[in-house]
């Protein structure tokens, strides 16, 4: 509340917010107008019965009045929790009431129907806000009525809330994607935020004014860290994407000085990039991988903080310059790749392109990140050096721990649960397994997803699912073997190379479904994976692979909605494919 009054202060009439309206136009809100609005809507939640301490669960896609709605639940003096657009009415009532929710805040009617299914189920529910619409039903109140209510509200009730919150008390609870079951409350303070916002923002090189692009999930640690709160403490402009549809053309409009993609964003820019390369031929083609070249020792020698070679100007202004205004990425000097592992190689292709991809490592438990790396300060497929203020060491047994003011209270309403995270000297233990050189840090793999063969070896399934990802051919890719005399992968295939695939096989197929079920398919992907084989140690290499008929996906329960894969849920539905390995 401070921080946002301080920035309101600091940058009055300069934009923190920009948004497209109904006529196609970008509009600014100012920070005077930011701090006006929450404090306007937080008389509303009141007014609509909030009480302290209760929950205020948020749904919908990035927008102005999620974040407004956010921090009025917080000057309300109640706690703001987000909860992902793709969540289904038993999941909403989940986390709406294990979180002791007084008020939902839902985006549209889709939305609101969640809420209307199981109203039944939510006993402390006392009002549902929309923020674009109406409806009838007596429980739900439109953006506009909330805010009458409001504003017949007295400004000391208001004050009196705000007033009565300390540093430590919990102001944000944040739940986790459910890898591995029910989600749970991660319990995040004032002070965690606030700080650790501070601690981020000290190493960015930004200017007040500087844009931001926000279309990952609010609900996420790293979205609010990277919209609400770094914007905060140093004067940024928030832009709202339309759609995850129109993120190209959106990001195209707003070029944003910062770019968050997670892995899998990534990814997928890079398989386009791929299609659109292999279509070069002639000059075109040469110049393209000449420039690649160049591109890579380029960061070797920035890695190692060596001048590019003397040949890069004109490679940037022939390639890569050109490569970065397509993608809206020309302005970005700070690329950040966060929430789940990526392959060295999609790091090493952005790099040949003149993209470098920091790496931030982190969990919600420590209120984002742990580590950071910066375009002045990284090794590529490292995770960078600790947050300046807080700990980060590897445990006897390899697993990353983190201690500081970064991290998290505890587990809400789950006391098993944080005992098992944090330990009696405030280590917060990861999960994950890493390792240290110098000042930097790497990832392995996860402590619970470690493969043991039937032959002791440990294996880390995610270096080689990286390495599978990178075949041109493949979507996605789960790598099992537990237990097992060799390892095995379940693979789906990229819908886009549908065509492309028919011509390289021969198959007949018509559908995609289809086409997972010939056996030239299989033959040919394995002939690809054989490349892969011979990078690996022999205890890593995959013997079988099963090309399943789909691609893997939030709705289909096999991937969270921050797209890392539910390793539990694919390994139970399919476990007869997986049986079919080692019979």
């Amino acid at each position: 509340m401070q921080l946002l009054d301080t920035a309101a202060e600091s940058y009055g009439s300069a934009p923190a917010l920009r948004a497209k309206s109904s006529s196609g136009s970008w509009q600014d809100t100012t920070w005077t107008e930011y701090r006006a609005e929450v404090r306007r809507t937080a008389k509303g939640l009141l007014a609509l019965g909030l009480e302290p301490g209760k929950g205020v669960s948020l749904i919908g896609f990035n927008c102005k009045r999620w974040l407004i709605g956010d921090l009025a639940a917080i000057h309300a003096g109640g706690v703001p929790v987000g909860i992902y657009t793709t969540n289904s009415p038993a999941q909403c009532q989940y986390i709406a009431s294990h979180s002791d929710s007084n008020i939902a805040i839902v985006e549209n009617h889709e939305q609101l129907a969640k809420f209307l299914e199981v109203r039944d189920q939510l006993p402390l529910l006392r009002a549902i806000v929309l923020m674009r619409g109406e409806h009838e039903d007596e429980l739900v109140h439109s953006w506009a009525q909330m805010l009458e209510q409001g504003d017949a509200l007295d400004d000391a009730k208001l004050e009196a809330r705000i007033a009565a919150q300390t540093p430590e008390d919990i102001c944000t609870l944040i739940y986790t994607s459910g890898t591995t079951g029910e989600p749970k409350g991660v319990m995040l303070s004032h002070d965690n935020l606030t700080w650790t916002s501070a601690s981020a923002a000290s190493v960015l090189e930004l200017d007040p004014g500087a844009r931001m692009f926000s279309y990952l999930p609010l609900s996420h640690i790293a979205e609010q860290v990277v919209t609400f709160f770094v914007p905060m403490q140093k004067g940024l402009c928030t832009s709202f994407a339309e759609s995850f549809e129109k993120l190209g053309e959106n990001l195209a409009e707003v070029r944003p000085h910062v770019f968050l993609g997670v892995p899998r964003v990534w990814e997928k820019i890079q398989a386009k990039m791929m299609a659109a390369g292999a279509q070069n031929t002639g000059l075109k083609k040469a110049i393209a991988q000449w420039a690649r070249k160049v591109g890579a020792r380029a960061i070797e020698n920035r890695q190692r903080g060596e001048a590019p070679p003397l040949v890069y100007g004109l490679a940037d202004k022939l390639v890569f310059s050109k490569v970065r205004h397509r993608l809206g990425l020309d302005n970005s000097i700070f690329n950040i790749t966060s929430a789940a592992p990526i392959a060295k190689e999609t790091l090493d292709f952005f790099g040949s392109l003149g993209i470098l991809i920091n790496e931030v490592y982190g969990m919600s438990e420590c209120t984002g990140p742990a580590s950071m790396s910066t375009p002045n300060k990284f090794q590529v497929g490292w995770v960078g050096w600790a947050l300046p203020g807080a700990e980060l060491k590897v445990a006897e047994d390899g697993e990353l721990c983190m201690r500081g003011r970064n991290v998290f209270k505890g587990y809400y309403k789950n006391p098993e649960a944080t005992a098992d995270a944090l330990d009696a000297e405030g280590w917060l233990h990861s999960g994950d397994i890493g390792e240290r050189s110098g000042d930097f840090y790497r990832i392995t793999d996860r402590k619970k997803d470690l493969l043991i063969t039937a032959g002791g070896e440990n294996i880390a399934p995610q270096m080689i699912e990286g390495k599978l990802k990178n075949l041109v051919w493949i979507s996605q890719a789960v790598v099992v073997g537990d237990r097992m005399p060799y390892l095995s992968a379940l693979l789906t295939i990229d819908e886009d190379k549908f065509d492309d695939l028919l011509k390289q096989t021969g198959s007949t197929s018509e559908t995609l479904e289809e086409l997972s079920q010939d056996p030239k398919l299989s033959e040919f992907v394995m002939r690809s994976i054989e490349a892969v084989n011979a990078e690996l140690a022999r205890v890593q290499t995959i013997k079988k692979i099963k090309i399943l008929p789909r691609d893997l996906s939030i709705e289909g329960g096999e991937m969270t909605p921050t797209m890392k894969i539910k390793r539990k849920a694919i390994n139970e539905k399919y476990k007869a494919e997986i049986a079919a390995f080692y019979a």
